[in-house]
């Protein structure tokens, strides 16, 4: 994808000294990191302020659902992880946070609240999208596989409005795509028959292998609809499927879907160190894809930060009966 705006050297310079002066850790308090990021806000560069108006404004227009920034302002030392358990090193060896104030940044712009989630990675608003050890070849976003089409947390009750990764180590000799299937396009390669089997709960998803290790309580969603709203989808390639007791119109209708994605334009980008890339979660699909890796351990080395956001503070503020323990943002699972 072309991305839809560049940091000109000298904003990406003032950007930097200017969330430079954030000096709360995100891990350990994040109210008052969030805090320290909105009280800059006045000082941030204007070319910046328009752009995050004009995401705000396509979104919710429906003209543009994913996003690309590059030459974004991050941390200037990347550490190397333990990849037997990454983000216990990342607490020890990542002591600046200039990546987490530019994605906190870019979410209250577009005034979009952060989302997490209790049982993952302590609660943290920022969380990593890189290979663990014991995780290799399964389907997760936290190993060295490809991904199918899904949207993140599907099975989960609270999911995210809003993906956004920005690129910390992306190495430059592997080819890993991040591809993109709009809603709309997969609701338009629909019959409306089958369209309407697919707004009813005759399906379940089981949760992935992260998440019921990280809560054992976790097995199978509830049964939910594929579609809402008018082109919503709530999808996991492989680990949806059709409730025993439905009708077999639903199990057709099912089968149309997945064709429907086949048929469905995707768009692909390949996020380089310094990109953000921004899409809607449960307006479409996203995957992960290795077209060609010339280095199998850089690749597992690669390391995307990521946040969960909300489409605005009504809808954070509709799932509040969620909080954990009253922290704001922070869903049980």
């Amino acid at each position: 994808m072309t991305p839809r705006f560049i940091f000109a050297p000298d904003e990406k310079t003032q950007l930097f000294q200017l969330l430079e002066r954030s000096s709360t850790s995100p891990y350990t308090h994040y109210p008052a990191f969030s805090q320290e990021i909105n009280e800059l806000l006045h000082l941030v560069p204007p070319r910046f302020i328009k752009l995050c108006q004009d995401i705000r404004h396509e979104r919710a227009t429906q003209q543009q659902r994913i996003h690309v920034i590059r030459n974004c302002p991050m941390d200037l030392v990347i550490p190397e992880l333990d990849p037997d358990d990454p983000v216990r090193d990342k607490y020890l060896k990542k002591t600046r946070f200039i990546s987490e104030a530019f994605l906190e940044l870019f979410a209250q712009l577009t005034v979009t609240p952060l989302l997490s989630y209790e049982t993952r990675n302590q609660g943290d608003f920022f969380t990593d999208v890189i290979a663990i050890k014991k995780y290799s070849g399964q389907l997760t976003g936290f190993s060295d596989s490809e991904l199918v089409f899904h949207n993140d947390r599907t099975a989960h009750k609270v999911r995210a409005d809003y993906i956004t990764l920005l690129g910390l180590r992306c190495p430059d000799d592997d080819l890993i795509y991040t591809g993109y299937i709009d809603g709309v396009d997969i609701v338009n390669n629909l019959d409306p028959v089958h369209a309407d089997y697919l707004r009813h709960p005759h399906f379940l998803t089981t949760f992935d292998v992260f998440s019921r290790d990280m809560n054992k309580q976790l097995s199978t969603s509830e049964k939910h609809p594929i579609l809402s709203n008018t082109h919503s989808i709530r999808y996991l390639d492989t680990m949806t499927y059709v409730a025993s007791e439905a009708p077999v119109e639903a199990r057709d209708a099912f089968i149309a879907f997945k064709n429907a994605m086949t048929r469905s334009q995707c768009k692909r980008h390949r996020i380089l160190t310094g990109d953000l890339l921004t899409f809607a979660n449960q307006d479409g699909l996203h995957n992960r894809e290795k077209i060609d890796i010339l280095n199998p351990h850089s690749a597992a080395s690669r390391w995307l930060l990521k946040t969960y956001a909300f489409k605005d503070s009504p809808t954070a503020e509709s799932f509040k009966p969620f909080w954990s323990n009253n922290r704001t943002g922070c869903v049980i699972d």
